[in-house]
């Protein structure tokens, strides 16, 4: 009896040992409600994103803020089995899309947004002071990157998508040649498609700068319009009877001061010593599409002068990558999903109304993908599943976590260190 006994304290043992080795790898995440104004309809994971979270990692648990705008509703949340409540305190995890206002912040809980100060942006000094006060460990989408420094996740590809179509619209409206509904009016990429498969374009010519996320989200609806392709050498000698379109790449439109051509690394690298070339793009372009990323030191792609040449043809410029007074000069201020367009005079440096004659027309809204919430969570949500997920439970062996924290216990971790004076306020 005695040596029964011990055999069953054994087995309980083992089974109370197995339990707690599996709690000890649970991790409770929590679907934040996005607060702040303009509302955000974008989530991090779908009602499916989180199934399929589950799925791959039933050591992962969640639980849903209640919220009365995200693009899918509670009851969605609901039926897909997950807890939708008001309080999510208890996570230890909370991902969301935009920056949570500062006094609705859970103190000691890892976060998950884009918080909009790793270029010591003014308006979110506070916030990041008050996430060190609060003990909050940061990791912001926008720094999650692989071992060589490139982005893992993002809404990039959804930006080009929208922007596509918001600058033919803008084009649209400009000539008076045909009119197109607002992307926010419209349930998904489909539609848009859908949408610009019912126009007809003159013979124009559209360069797109960019061959990342953004730039492949905008060539996505160039192809589905079946606008031609070609080379940027026929684009720029060569004439058409029909639309055509070139992407071209940083060295396409930047050339070495000194004459040489090296590779692009060589211009990521020393980025000084290279000058704009695009004034060969921009006598012949009707439509101007910018995907780029543009990088510190980096030559502006035209000039506020460019601009002032009889030899500028460009009508429309649709600034997907939105730098304001930067490397698409013609950008004066980013513009709102509710009043997306404005025109450009270029000799008075100067506002004016799209319609007028002598307007460049830009289109410069800087939260493109809010238009597009349904695809973009989705398609984030996807993302966020093979790169950022796995960490928690593989013991971060590729980094991707240590990378992307850039708070903890109070403090900012040593790759974020070149912010504190930013914290500070004194810079």
């Amino acid at each position: 009896m005695v040596g029964k006994d011990n055999h069953i304290c054994h087995i309980l043992a083992a089974l109370l040992h197995k339990q707690i080795t599996y709690q000890s790898y649970m991790t409770t995440f929590g679907i934040i409600r996005e607060r702040k104004n303009p509302p955000d309809r974008r989530v991090v994971f779908s009602p499916q994103g989180l199934n399929d979270t589950m799925t791959k990692f039933p050591e992962a648990s969640f639980k849903v803020e209640s919220s009365d705008i995200r693009i899918f509703s509670d009851e969605a949340y609901r039926s897909a089995g997950f807890d939708v409540t008001e309080d999510i305190s208890d996570c230890e995890v909370l991902l969301g899309v935009k920056e949570v206002p500062i006094d609705a912040l859970i103190p000691n809980r890892k976060y998950f947004f884009f918080s909009h100060t790793i270029k010591k942006q003014p308006y979110n000094r506070k916030l990041l002071k008050a996430i060190l006060d609060k003990n909050i460990e940061l990791y912001d989408h926008e720094v999650v990157v692989n071992q060589g420094g490139w982005r893992l996740i993002g809404f990039g590809r959804y930006a080009g998508i929208v922007g596509a179509f918001n600058g033919f619209r803008a084009f649209g409206l400009k000539n008076e040649s045909f009119t197109l509904p607002k992307a926010e009016t419209l349930p998904d990429q489909k539609a848009l498609e859908e949408e610009l498969s019912k126009i007809k374009l003159p013979n124009i010519k559209i360069v797109l700068t960019g061959k990342g996320k953004v730039g492949g989200g905008v060539k996505e609806i160039l192809d589905a319009m079946k606008i031609k392709e070609v080379s940027a050498e026929e684009y720029i000698v060569n004439d058409f009877e029909e639309p055509v379109y070139t992407q071209i790449d940083v060295l396409d439109y930047n050339k070495r001061k000194d004459g040489t051509v090296i590779n692009k690394q060589d211009f990521y690298d020393n980025p000084q010593e290279y000058v704009s070339d695009f004034m060969k793009f921009a006598k012949v372009s009707d439509i101007y599409m910018a995907g780029h990323f543009f990088g510190d030191g980096a030559p502006f792609i035209y000039t506020r002068e460019d601009a002032k040449s009889k030899d500028f043809n460009i009508k429309v410029v649709a600034d997907i990558s939105c730098d304001i007074d930067g490397p698409v000069a013609t950008t004066i201020r980013s513009s709102t999903i509710a009043d997306p367009i404005y025109g450009y005079h270029a000799q008075r440096e100067e506002e004016i109304d799209f319609k007028d004659p002598e307007a460049i027309v830009v289109m410069a809204v800087d939260n493109l993908p809010c238009e597009l919430p349904k695809d973009a969570s989705e398609g984030f949500g996807n993302m966020f599943l093979e790169h950022v997920i796995p960490a928690f439970f593989n013991d971060d062996k590729d980094g991707v976590l240590e990378r992307a924290r850039m708070t903890q216990n109070g403090k900012l971790t040593p790759r974020y260190q070149y912010l504190q004076e930013y914290v500070d306020g004194r810079e």
